[in-house]
């Protein structure tokens, strides 16, 4: 969900790829694709396609969840609802039992029959610590195929809301292939020849592309009255900004999700490229920008440090200059617009959090925060002085430019906080280890729930490597508790959800472990030239996701590709 960073090599082969496409279709090992029938992507893929293992979470090849393994249900962000995919039915038979009926007559795509067993085999193969869900049995108590349509899956703790991410996010895979793996075929295997039950099967990939074929078998094209036109998918490695423009700009790529600096500009003067909204911000959000704070290490484990510098972080010239009013100023609260239903307004409105520098001067001399020695900048109330670090990677251009501003702003009000941009890998291993001071992260996206952010920020324990959540190292078993109990809430039971969500903001809102910055953009620039139909703010166009990033071929965007039609 960045704009790519690779070696120069691919670069150069992007370019070469790019030099000879044209109008007529591309060479892609297996022959030409006609221009017509072929629907050409880019903006998810950081580098040649190497596994199509759906276990691989971030590994795999572009659609290999989505396109090929699908999953019992979708999710739609806008209408807050499940949407039957892979399950025809579904029933809580009682607070601690969940009954899924499957559709009748889906076929993998090497003749076998989708059937109970198989979704028991997937479940059960999170057992297994290997297994990205392996935490699902934390809760889950049983599966069983209770006949050849019907799984029935018993909890050892309800926890509605947690399950059904799992439900529509997690694709089931066969039985019948994946049954006697062991943890070494989970992790390494790059299942070169998937087997799913989904619109696209494999067709041919290069160090610069994947391509995927029409599944003409697909169980929706009669089911649900679903067709794909697009008779292939090209997916194109991601080289750079430029390269990705360039493309557009010549119309050879139909659909791009990367960050495109100066996007704006084309969309106003291209009548071909379009985006979600006519104006500013163009995209819709799909996950919040948050400084994240390393509890661990002074001052940023005093909450009126944590609150001064939330008041001293000016958003709206992050907006203004380096994302040229891409992106809206997140909440608070850090809730995604979609989730307003659960954002208590009333303490928002009584925290407030906004820019006010001098506000900020105030909250720190009388913190103890003081310019002792001269030299512009405060020191801890014990007198040592405060040198910290904010990182983002190196090349990540947008983040740089912010984080710079962020230092600025600080420095301002008499913080010493300088940008660093180590290479990605680095940050990645520093921010695990909770050897940093202080970071940009945006790695929860839009979901089913709310509680997947709040997992994000408060999860405990604290590990020693904290690899998905809580980079913060944040501790507040009362606020932590608070997240398991909306866990428990029933999935339609949306007052009792914001109930509980407004006591965890109380929490948030006072200690603010972590300083919600941006919504972060979906992505999402069109052509036109050869396929339109594409999702727009307008009433007469599709409202899902126009996005092959992970994770939201279930938020819609397979539904998308269902919805485009071939121009002429």
């Amino acid at each position: 969900m960045r704009a790519l960073r690779v070696p120069a090599a691919l670069t150069a082969l992007a370019l070469a790829a790019t030099a000879c496409s044209g109008s007529g279709g591309e060479e892609g090992g297996s022959g030409a694709y006609p221009r017509n029938e072929t629907l050409y992507t880019s903006g998810t893929a950081w580098g040649p396609p190497v596994s199509w293992n759906p276990f691989m979470r971030g590994q795999y090849a572009v659609g290999t969840i989505g396109l090929v393994y699908e999953p019992l249900f979708l999710f739609d962000p806008m209408e807050n609802e499940y949407i039957p995919w892979l399950a025809e039915s579904d029933e809580w038979a009682a607070e601690d039992v969940h009954v899924i009926t499957l559709r009748e007559g889906i076929q993998w795509t090497d003749g076998e029959t989708l059937d109970a067993q198989d979704v028991v085999t997937t479940l059960e193969l999170g057992q297994m610590d290997a297994v990205p869900y392996s935490n699902v049995w934390d809760y889950v108590e049983s599966v069983e195929a209770t006949d050849d349509r019907t799984v029935t899956v018993t909890f050892s703790e309800p926890r509605p809301q947690e399950w059904m991410n799992w439900a529509y996010a997690n694709p089931i895979v066969p039985d019948h292939i994946w049954a006697d793996s062991g943890e070494d075929d989970l992790v390494d295997s790059p299942n070169e020849d998937p087997v799913g039950t989904g619109p696209y099967v494999y067709s041919d990939h290069a160090d610069d592309r994947m391509v995927w074929e029409r599944n003409d078998d697909w169980w929706a094209i009669e089911q649900l009255d679903l067709d794909m036109d697009a008779r292939y998918i090209v997916d194109i490695v991601n080289a750079s900004n430029e390269v990705t423009m360039n493309m557009l700009a010549q119309d050879e790529l139909d659909l791009s999700n990367n960050f495109l600096p100066g996007i704006d500009q084309q969309l106003r003067s291209d009548e071909t490229l379009t985006s979600f909204y006519d104006g500013p911000p163009y995209m819709k959000s799909a996950n919040t920008a948050w400084l994240v704070l390393n509890h661990d290490r002074e001052p940023m484990n005093d909450v009126v440090f944590r609150q001064a510098l939330a008041r001293a972080i000016d958003i709206d010239q992050i907006i203004g200059g380096p994302y040229s009013n891409l992106v809206e100023a997140a909440n608070p609260t850090g809730l995604l617009p979609s989730w307003d239903r659960y954002i208590d307004h009333e303490l928002v409105a009584e925290a407030e959090i906004g820019y006010d520098p001098d506000e900020v001067v105030g909250m720190l001399e009388e913190a103890g925060y003081l310019d002792e020695d001269g030299d512009g900048f405060v020191e801890t109330p014990d007198g040592d002085p405060i040198e910290l670090t904010l990182i983002v990677p190196s090349g990540w251009t947008d983040w740089m430019e912010a984080a710079r501003l962020i230092a600025e702003n600080a420095q301002a009000v008499g913080i010493n906080v300088e940008a660093e941009f180590p290479e990605f890998d680095l940050l990645v291993d520093n921010r695990n280890s909770g050897e940093f001071d202080m970071l940009i992260n945006n790695e929860r996206q839009q979901s089913n729930t709310p509680w997947t952010y709040y997992d994000y920020l408060f999860q405990l324990p604290v590990q020693e490597q904290q690899t998905t959540v809580n980079f913060g190292r944040y501790e507040n078993e009362e606020v932590w508790e608070l997240v398991e109990e909306f866990a428990a809430v029933p999935t339609d039971d949306v007052e009792t959800a914001a109930e509980i969500s407004s006591r965890i903001q109380e929490i948030q809102l006072a200690e603010m472990p972590a300083i919600p910055l941006w919504y972060n953009g979906l992505w999402s620039q069109t052509s036109n030239v050869y396929w339109t139909n594409w999702p727009s703010e307008h009433e007469d166009t599709p409202n899902s996701a126009a996005s092959l990033w992970n994770g939201w071929l279930e938020l819609g965007g397979v539904l998308t590709l269902a919805e485009i039609e071939p121009v002429g």
